[in-house]
């Protein structure tokens, strides 16, 4: 690959990165490209994500600035007792293995896509938005074609996305579930993106599409108030900052989760010669894996949980004291869909994005005639973990997310992040310690078959050569749950990278459609 690169992007569906590489064609840089692909994904991949959902971006711009945008979900100001809401479970079953989520109006939490999308464009983009949002709208007026993987997550979620007669329109139009091959249109949809486009923010703040959005949660069992739509706003905090084996890592910060989980278990893994001495994917490399996952589970349960809205509270978590305290059981046995998508993108200035958006499983609501489901983050276990409605009202939630980047020196060397619930954690780490410990290929280091723990379980991805599962399973003391081929609930870890010569790499994770190119 020589001459000039424009840029690069990875995402969960070629359309969605055919929306970003148009972005560069046209002269914009890895922010236009990356809410373009952003808004793209609200069509191509619309079980995954949603305008009612919400996310974060990680930014490092040509001038050396790392942001991290904050635009996921926000509680409700006033809390309805739980006799009134409309909430209820959906169990998810992937094929061995089930995940319950909650849904109903009662679990919409105020969505952020919109708003981070529109605040990320005024503050960083190049192009017109409304330009940023043809291939979008184009997407949802002329339709998209359901692929194997897009109709395995339409029957997941089936439930959920027809629940609701606008959603049965676009995803059984002729009274069943749409087909491989067959399309899906949103007209809505497309119509919805035109005015928001026009109106801006305020359009989801206030106005008509904010009181249709808070009379059906008054009178349908939501907690949602025009008060929580109209004082929604993006927040910018600065990234989470650490150094792996050399190399400078930034990832979301607390108040969520993810980056701060990742960073702990590659300090795990780091106090280990992982990849000098040990071969990928050997008894040796499984246990020293299984049990790091399991050692950040319980740290997290132990340090993190009750503090993650405390000041300091990651250079306390990630300090080496902590560490420490921990590695030590890493010689030693260990105790007893997520429906999110990933975009990254790079430039040929030194710009780059990392945006990991979701709408959970989708609430089942979607606001009449607009095309747009609203999220269930009030539903999700993960990012409830001290039980349903017992969350603190008006406060930003916690997350999973975790959008990475890996800087060499001071210019962005490796974007990524994953989907995938729990799973997002492992799923990012286990790449990184591909690419870092293994010294392997972007496509090497997202094909390769990955493991999950979680709960006393170790989930095993097939393609392990010569693994000895039995005792693998008597050695930590947990049970094996042995897949038979690759899975979304592995994650999605799509992928840029530049070479040293300044050329782009890129993979986009087939676990979950993913594609990935440049220009």
């Amino acid at each position: 690959m020589t001459g000039y690169q424009k840029g690069a992007i990875a995402a969960g569906h070629p359309l969605t990165v055919e929306a970003g590489l148009e972005m560069f064609r046209l002269g914009g840089n890895a922010f236009d490209a990356a809410i373009a692909a952003m808004m793209a994904s609200w069509v191509t991949e619309p079980a995954l994500t949603s305008p009612g959902g919400g996310g974060f971006c990680l930014a490092h711009t040509s001038r050396r600035e790392n942001i991290l945008f904050d635009f996921f979900t926000q509680t409700p100001r006033i809390k309805r007792p739980v006799t009134e809401l409309d909430f209820y479970p959906i169990v998810v079953d992937f094929g061995g293995v089930e995940q319950e989520f909650h849904v109903g109006m009662g679990s919409i939490a105020v969505p952020g896509n919109l708003e981070g999308a529109f605040h990320i464009h005024q503050r960083l983009g190049q192009l017109p938005l409304k330009a940023i949002a043809e291939p979008a709208i184009d997407y949802a007026r002329n339709g998209v074609v359901v692929s194997d993987f897009q109709q395995y997550v339409l029957s997941l979620l089936q439930p959920i996305l027809t629940a609701s007669p606008e959603m049965r329109q676009v995803y059984a139009p002729k009274g069943y579930l749409l087909e491989v091959g067959e399309s899906w249109q949103m007209g809505d949809l497309a119509n919805s993106l035109e005015f928001l486009v026009e109106e801006g923010a305020i359009a989801i703040r206030e106005g008509d599409l904010a009181r249709q959005i808070v009379r059906d949660c008054q009178e349908g069992g939501g907690h949602l108030t025009l008060e929580d739509l109209a004082q929604y706003r993006t927040i910018e905090r600065q990234p989470l900052s650490v150094n792996y084996r050399g190399h400078t890592l930034l990832s979301n910060p607390p108040p969520s989760f993810g980056g701060t989980l990742i960073a702990f278990c590659l300090k795990l893994l780091e106090r280990t010669d992982l990849g000098q001495s040990t071969e990928f994917g050997s008894q040796q490399h499984l246990e020293l894996l299984a049990r790091a996952m399991c050692q950040t589970h319980i740290a997290r349960r132990e340090r993190l949980n009750g503090y993650i809205y405390s000041d300091g509270v990651a250079t306390h978590f990630l300090s080496p004291e902590t560490i420490a305290t921990y590695s030590a059981a890493l010689a030693v046995p260990p105790s007893k869909l997520g429906s999110t998508t990933h975009i990254s993108t790079i430039d040929g200035e030194g710009n780059a994005a990392s945006i990991t958006a979701s709408n959970g499983e989708g609430s089942s609501y979607a606001i009449p005639g607009t095309g747009i489901m609203l999220n269930n983050m009030l539903g999700e276990d993960d990012l409830n973990p001290d039980g349903f409605h017992r969350w603190p009202a008006n406060q930003r939630m916690s997350s999973m997310m975790a959008p990475t980047m890996v800087l060499n020196g001071s210019k962005p060397e490796i974007v990524l992040g994953s989907g995938g619930s729990k799973r997002i954690r492992t799923a990012i780490a286990q790449v990184i310690s591909n690419l870092l410990d293994f010294g392997m290929s972007v496509s090497q280091a997202v094909d390769s078959p990955r493991i999950h723990w979680d709960d006393n379980k170790l989930n095993l991805e097939p393609g392990f050569a010569e693994l000895d599962i039995p005792r693998l399973g008597k050695v930590l003391g947990n049970e094996m749950v042995p897949w038979s081929q690759q899975n979304m609930y592995f994650g999605g870890v799509h992928t840029v990278a530049r070479r040293p010569d300044g050329s782009f790499m890129g993979a986009g994770d087939r676990r979950r459609d993913g594609s990935a190119n440049w220009v």
